[in-house]
């Protein structure tokens, strides 16, 4: 809102010296916070019990959810299809196989790793690729004035301080996250200048308070994330997912001494880790500032064959499997659809990392208090603070049209941004095609054991009747708009946008063959040359100098520095059988 202003004046420096020593502030507050929250959550979470645990997780997913803006039921069926998904694999108590197609690859559920990459790089690979253009799209003006946005954050280090703690505190709330808590600083950056018309034409308190918040609230997010296992935010779910794979269990043994089994130890260590990090990476942008930003001038054609054979290790790496190459395009067919047609991804992604824990806690709860749990105090009061994320977007926006006035930002946060629903047929296509979703899973756990189809069968009525909700929604727009003039999604795309999509989608498609067939090893240099020379049109020079540089970072670092065992190729094990 305000850094790009500040660079249109030649202030990119000062803008971004700012951001970064605010935000270096701002992780050191909520690293505090952390530090000083442990000893005062961990009598509370040890007195939590299984129907609490998984009314936490529905809190966790429903407030991300309902980030979604208007589209909160969009954002809760997105939630119940992560959640869905969680449940493939074998349940862990009778081993009944649940969605595996029978396939043994399945039976360890979808992996979180590969499933993340496709649900959010693929999507966005297809958009440079589409736009033709670099990742920055307008010109970077001369880098200046970095000192200067240094010393800007210690002359407003009131501001700073109060939108760490803004940061801290909402980052505690689950699903929240560093964009809720910036607009929410940026609000209280306005409220409290004397001069608010400078906000929005490059006002560098417009740039100090999100870049605060945005640190902190990491230090807030890990509260929730250790103590409860319920993540704060998109990036400690991620996160969650990385204890999960390197055995830890997060929730009450986070908070108990390594003398009883726990690991309070490595807990107070996220308080060192969070400071130590943030000051290693704060000092090398300061070195490398002009540097780092000149790369989003590069062209997209240049930088789209490594990013994808990134994606590609990142989604091998983890299990040394060509399957989850698979997935990772499939989540990444459905990731392009869901931004295609505006729907929320990070509940899908939030659902598939809570699911197993929600279940586990519904099941628990449900053996052990039959369903007396429902009527607990602890588990209505979670009910109720559901009910009230769930709806307080909706009543918002309804009480916004009835007035209609649009909220501004200095009158408080807005959590349901006014926008224009997306509105075609292929919308009402794809909710048609998430009911029968919803409807086949149903169906295949009729006739499993109880504890089996316990939670499958909770969600899935849940989404189905959500997925009900948003047709009747969809149809509902179609209906009133026709005849008049709406915004068709996707968007009618010039013949150029159409033929560059399906060209980015052969490459992507071309990559995976290249490695399935031939073998990282060998994909590699052959993938990277034919996308320069015969997808980009770069010249032999440049085509083979990055084809070069590919080849040897690729062996430097995953053959003889980590030593990865790169299976062959389909079509060598051929010839060699």
């Amino acid at each position: 809102v305000d850094g790009h202003p500040m660079a249109k004046k030649g202030e990119a420096g000062r803008a971004l010296g700012a951001a970064l020593m605010s935000s270096l502030v701002g992780a050191l507050f909520g690293a505090l916070c952390l530090g000083l929250a442990i000893p005062i959550v961990r009598p509370l979470v040890l007195s939590v019990g299984s129907p609490e645990f998984f009314m936490l997780t529905l809190l966790g997913v429903t407030f991300l959810a309902t980030l979604s803006g208007d589209a909160v039921i969009k954002g809760l069926t997105a939630a119940a299809i992560g959640f869905q998904f969680a449940t493939v694999g074998l349940d862990p108590i009778s081993g009944i196989e649940r969605y595996t197609f029978g396939t043994l690859y399945l039976w360890d559920g979808v992996r979180l790793v590969p499933a993340t990459l496709g649900l959010f790089a693929i999507p966005e690979l297809i958009d440079l690729a589409v736009k033709g253009t670099s990742i920055a799209e307008t010109k970077i003006d001369k880098l200046g004035g970095v000192l200067q946005g240094i010393k800007d954050t210690f002359h407003h280090w009131k501001l700073v301080l109060r939108c760490s703690a803004i940061g801290a505190y909402i980052g505690v709330i689950p699903g929240m996250g560093g964009a809720v808590s910036q607009w929410v600083a940026y609000a209280h950056a306005v409220q409290s200048s004397p001069d608010r018309e400078r906000f929005g034409k490059g006002a560098v308190e417009g740039v100090l308070g999100p870049g605060a918040t945005n640190n902190s609230t990491l230090g807030g997010a890990l509260v929730p994330t250790l103590a409860f296992g319920v993540p704060g935010s998109v990036s400690t779910a991620i996160l969650l997912g990385a204890f999960i794979i390197q055995g830890l269990v997060p929730g009450p043994p986070m908070l108990l001494p390594e003398s009883q089994g726990g690991s309070l130890s490595l807990t107070f260590s996220f308080v060192w880790i969070l400071v130590l990090s943030n000051i290693i990476t704060v000092s090398i942008c300061f070195l490398f500032l002009n540097q780092l930003a000149r790369i989003t001038q590069v062209r997209g054609s240049l930088v789209i064959p490594f990013i994808l054979l990134l994606i590609y290790l990142g989604g091998f790496a983890e299990n040394n499997t060509f399957q989850d190459l698979i997935v990772v395009l499939l989540f990444g067919a459905l990731g392009w659809i869901m931004v295609k047609l505006d729907w929320a991804r990070p509940p899908l992604l939030l659902g598939l990392v809570l699911g197993p824990l929600a279940e586990n806690n519904l099941f628990l709860a449900t053996d052990n208090y039959g369903a007396a749990w429902l009527g607990f105090p602890s588990v209505l009061v979670l009910g109720a603070i559901i009910l009230a994320g769930m709806f307080y977007p909706i009543f918002q926006t309804w009480r916004r049209k009835r007035r209609k006035k649009p909220l501004l930002p200095e009158k408080g946060l807005v959590l349901a941004v006014e926008r224009e629903p997306v509105i075609s047929l292929w919308a009402s296509i794809f909710t048609f095609s998430v009911i029968l979703f919803f409807a086949w899973t149903l169906w295949e756990g009729r006739e499993w054991w109880f504890r089996a189809r316990l939670f499958p069968w909770t969600i899935g009525f849940a989404g189905l009747a959500l997925a009900f909700i948003q047709l009747y929604l969809d149809v509902k727009y179609l209906v009133k708009m026709k005849g008049a003039r709406r915004r068709e999604a996707p968007e009618p795309e010039s013949s150029l946008a159409m033929r560059r999509t399906l060209a980015i989608t052969g490459w992507i498609l071309g990559f995976f063959a290249a490695i399935w067939l031939l073998g990282f090893p060998l994909a590699v240099p052959l993938a990277t040359f034919l996308y320069l020379k015969a997808g980009a049109g770069e010249r032999w020079p440049i085509a083979v100098a990055l084809t070069l540089f590919a080849w040897i970072a690729f062996y430097g670092l995953f053959d003889y520095a980590l030593h990865v065992p790169f299976p062959p190729g389909l079509l060598l094990e051929w010839l060699q059988v």
